[in-house]
């Protein structure tokens, strides 16, 4: 009977090791593969951006509001609620890698598609938005 918690015990710390080696390697693959449109954890996010591609783009898809509250780092504000945002969109180099984010994973879903439609090669969709972000303690702008 004292064989079976060691054996969960060893299951579980195994599939955690498995986890982070997981996450690592998204991040790797994201960086090194340069195209795609995906969606990320946010600490893979936050892995793209510490270690940028040199022409990374931080696009916020929130409110001018939201955004005075918390953001990432270096992020360029564009409100998805504008009536001209797909316009907006459209305007943006399709080559550049993308790190794209909201509040929840909304938003940032919708740019997303619209961007894979408008043919952007590299887009990373951080999953949860800034509240995964903030929940896994991860750095932000508090102006």
């Amino acid at each position: 009977m004292k064989s079976i918690p060691r054996l969960v015990l060893a299951l579980a710390l195994l599939a955690a090791a498995c986890g982070s080696t997981a996450e690592t390697d998204q991040t790797s693959d994201i960086l090194n593969s340069g195209a795609g449109v995906r969606t990320v954890q946010p600490d893979v996010g936050a892995g793209l951006q510490a270690d940028p591609p040199s022409d990374l783009v931080i696009l916020d898809v929130r409110t001018p509001e939201e955004f005075s509250e918390v953001h990432l780092e270096g992020a360029t504000l564009m409100n998805f609620y504008d009536g001209d945002f797909s316009d907006q969109l459209a305007t943006l180099d399709p080559d550049v890698p993308y790190l794209v984010y909201c509040r929840s994973g909304n938003r940032s879903g919708q740019t997303v598609a619209m961007m894979e439609d408008l043919g952007f090669s590299d887009v990373s969709n951080v999953d949860g938005g800034i509240v995964a972000w903030l929940d896994d303690d991860l750095p932000v702008v508090q102006p």
